[in-house]
């Protein structure tokens, strides 16, 4: 119990910044709360304690703004976070390390007994307000964005967006985000599938570079086998300012402007 009650805490830690110390978080953190009172509501329900376990969520619903049906089965690490508004359906599945924020449903689309409710892989993240509404699964480590509404499953790896939600990027490209990394950004977005057509270019100019890297290479070593001496000098690295810098640069070009109005008043 008490290692359980720790792995919480550590996930809250690992996953909210604003997370100070463990008092803290033992103490002010709803979503957790909403996780022990329904671990405690699931076992009275797999006792078939079923009036006791519903009248135990409908309490912690009362306390913490979120509402777990009693046979929602929850793995490890599951975090909450902010919480109120949150609903998670009676036949539910969610597995480990899964985060979800405030305003999520977890929802059935029939009134017919049996599964109806979705199913959350492993790493799942879902956004505010998203909506994931049937009884399919949502693979491992896919992304759900905020105020989506998912009514069919989602590969594994994928993110989703909209109304109703369709794919808009899948696992990153591994060369991409090699040579993204070469030219000093995160390459987060830059998808074939991404719908922002500057992530589009972007994306092209990357496959564009890493295929002129791959072929010069190839030339330098086919050369040098040939008994020719080339390529033996590092490119030049790509100088990539940050928005602070630029941001400094421009605020200093205004000020010289501004002396010189003083100075001049021809200007």
């Amino acid at each position: 119990m008490f290692e359980r009650l720790k792995e919480d805490i550590n996930a809250v830690f690992h996953r909210d910044p604003a997370a100070r110390n463990f008092f803290e978080v033992l103490t002010n953190y709803p979503g957790m709360h909403a996780i022990w009172w329904h671990r405690l509501s699931h076992y009275l329900y797999k006792k078939d304690f079923k009036w006791l376990a519903r009248t135990v969520s409908n309490l912690a619903r009362l306390l913490t703004g979120v509402e777990i049906h009693p046979g929602a089965q929850i793995g490890r690490r599951f975090f909450i976070d902010h919480g109120m508004g949150i609903v998670i359906g009676e036949t539910a599945v969610i597995g480990d390390d899964v985060t979800i924020y405030h305003g999520v449903t977890l929802g059935g689309t029939s009134w017919n007994e049996g599964k109806r409710h979705p199913t959350l892989g492993n790493g799942v993240v879902i956004g505010a307000g998203a909506k994931v509404l049937g009884p399919f699964k949502v693979g491992d480590n896919a992304k759900i964005g905020s105020n989506s509404v998912v009514v069919k499953e989602v590969p594994e790896g994928a993110t989703v967006v909209g109304i109703p939600a369709r794919i808009v990027a899948k696992d990153k490209d591994e060369k991409r985000e090699a040579i993204a990394k070469k030219l000093g950004f995160d390459a987060y977005g830059v998808s074939a599938n991404s719908q922002d057509p500057v992530a589009k270019v972007i994306g092209n100019l990357l496959d564009h570079v890493h295929s002129m890297d791959s072929k010069l290479a190839e030339l330098c070593s086919e050369v040098n086998r040939m008994g020719g001496d080339v390529c033996d000098e590092k490119l030049p690295d790509i100088k990539v300012e940050s928005p602070e810098f630029i941001k400094a640069e421009q605020d200093a070009a205004e000020e010289r402007k501004t002396e010189h109005e003083r100075f001049d008043p021809q200007i």
